[in-house]
């Protein structure tokens, strides 16, 4: 008996060396980083000294009549939990594989401000060659981060890298990298490289430049703006009613913008993907007119915002598109949104066109607009985008006061603010049944011969598949100041994107900033939510639980 017990006291020094064994193995392999000989060794004999223990115990204690260790019900009772807390372990360990895996991601603000956009989505998932993003910043935004994870789920074509640029000087060589910040986008098999951005604390990575940078060095974008100038249009520079918001807008989206003023030049642009007239104040030229109907018979694209107020001389320009100019001003009444005057129109039903299909029932608003009609011509295709509601009307005489409904002279709502139109390039256009407006008598034809439109514009081989024309009854939606308004610079960018032809990414809204939801109240209002919060409330709560233990005695 005391011989048992004296092999049980020393047994238990057994089940200590085992355990000390296996921990300095898994020790030894953590520090390390490295599971060699050594660490796997211990490991197993520390096992194996475990096992060994187990084995004693369970003879000695058979051998005093007494329940085996396996066959006590203590035994059976902490293996199953122990079999439980394993299979827990392993199902955890599962799902955290499959997250790691399939990552699938739910974004709950209003705005959808987490979610990438649909261009982006569409631009990464089609990329055919690896693409990769170094950003050049030895603090690691976790922002920037973030950005770039969310990039690289899309496409396993994607990777980026964070640099030290001064641990890797040669490197910030090759990709011409400036200073510490800056972001790059290289497609290694052909060391093509775009220089993103330069981000520090007050300015982190944005998707907007990243993808335009993305589409850049992979070649998917390369288009010229010109804005037509000299007749009062509005300005591609900072000044009064510009539109220099809409221009930084196209930059930054990987376009080049440029004025072309069609009386100081001899030859329309070479590369013009989009020519936009935005809100002429006086009449064209005829030459000029010339010059954009031969330009859009070629094949170009042609964005023309008009405002009510203005005639610039377009019919021989838009009449064989079937487009017509109503000269009367739009007037709204229902006073949908404060602080908007009869002239300010708002549009909440757009046309099934590639341009608004991703608007749904969103906003915009348009200052002094004028209808815009299309009549049926064969072999062009005329989509409505812009639905006024059936509460406006079409004013044709504004000095009245009160300004009101006349049916005898106005045009009763719903009306249509813009078209997208379309044709093959190989169908000439029928011809316009009205000669075009003169300019004023007082104006003096440029001596410069016609602008005759590029050459390449009507080759069979040339990218463009067909013409295309966008005319909105308005130009004061892309003024600085409402350009950023709800959804106006949409309009406008998604118009330019349609008429520069690249189907192949997706027209969709711009991601959206979080809005301000902050509630200011008066001083009436914070006393009573004051009172109703620190002194009502309780009472009444303390009234309820006084009246339950009254009736309860």
């Amino acid at each position: 008996m005391k011989t048992i017990k004296a092999n049980l006291k020393y047994l238990k020094y057994l089940f200590w060396l085992g355990l000390m064994l296996v921990l300095a193995g898994l020790t030894a392999g953590v520090v390390s980083g490295t599971w060699g000989p050594v660490p796997l060794g211990l490991i197993v004999v520390g096992i194996g000294i475990l096992g060994l223990w187990l084995l004693f115990l369970s003879r000695f204690e058979e051998s005093q009549t007494q329940p085996g260790f396996w066959r006590r019900r203590s035994t059976q009772a902490g293996t199953n939990a122990l079999i439980a807390t394993l299979a827990m372990l392993a199902i955890l360990g599962l799902i955290n594989f499959l997250g790691a895996r399939y990552v699938w991601r739910l974004d709950l603000t209003e705005n959808q401000m987490f979610t990438l956009s649909p261009e982006t989505q569409q631009l990464v998932r089609s990329l055919k060659q690896p693409v990769k993003v170094w950003l050049f910043d030895p603090q690691q935004s976790s922002q920037d981060r973030e950005l770039l994870a969310s990039y690289r789920r899309l496409s396993p074509q994607l990777s980026y890298e964070f640099v030290n640029p001064n641990a890797q000087p040669s490197l910030a060589e090759r990709l011409e990298v400036k200073k510490p910040g800056d972001v790059v986008v290289e497609v290694p098999a052909t060391n093509r490289k775009q220089f993103v951005q330069s981000v520090n604390d007050q300015e982190r990575l944005s998707e907007v430049k990243l993808t335009n940078a993305i589409a850049q060095v992979t070649g998917t974008r390369q288009a010229m703006v010109y804005f037509v100038q000299g007749h009062g249009e509005r300005s591609i520079e900072e000044s009064q009613g510009a539109m220099a918001q809409a221009a930084k807008a196209l930059q930054d989206r990987g376009y080049t913008v440029k004025p072309l003023n069609l009386a100081e030049t001899a030859t329309f642009p070479r590369d013009a993907r989009v020519v936009v007239l935005a809100g002429p104040q006086k009449a064209l030229l005829k030459p000029e007119v010339d010059a954009l109907n031969n330009f859009v018979q070629q094949g170009g694209n042609l964005l023309v915002m008009v405002d009510p107020n203005a005639n610039p001389g377009l019919d021989s320009l838009l009449a064989p598109w079937g487009v017509t100019l109503d000269p009367r001003v739009v007037i709204d009444t229902s006073g949908r949104v404060v602080n908007l005057g009869p002239a300010d129109v708002t549009v909440t039903q757009y046309g099934d066109h590639p341009i608004t299909k991703e608007f749904g029932n969103s906003l915009s608003f348009y200052s002094a607009a004028r209808p815009v009609d299309v009549k049926e011509i064969p072999g062009i295709t005329a989509t409505p985008l812009l639905f006024t509601s059936d509460r406006v009307w079409a004013e044709s005489d504004l000095k009245k006061q009160p300004v009101q409904f006349d049916p005898r002279s106005d045009r009763q709502g719903p009306l249509v603010l813009g078209f997208a139109l379309s044709r093959p390039i190989g169908e000439p256009p029928k011809p316009s049944p009205s000669p075009s407006p003169t300019a004023s008598p007082g104006t003096k034809a440029s001596p410069s011969p016609s602008p005759s439109p590029t050459p390449d514009a009507g080759k069979d081989t040339a990218p463009k598949k067909e013409a295309r024309l966008v005319v909105i009854g308005n130009s004061s939606f892309v003024a600085d100041g409402y350009f950023n308004q709800v959804i106006n610079g949409d309009v406008f960018l998604n118009s330019v994107r349609w008429l520069s032809q690249e189907e192949q990414q997706t027209l969709s809204i711009r991601p959206k900033e979080a809005k301000n939801r902050r509630i200011t109240l008066n001083s009436q209002q914070a006393n009573l939510i004051a009172w109703l919060s620190l002194v009502i409330l309780p009472l009444i709560g303390f009234g309820t639980a006084a009246t339950v233990w009254w009736k309860r005695r």
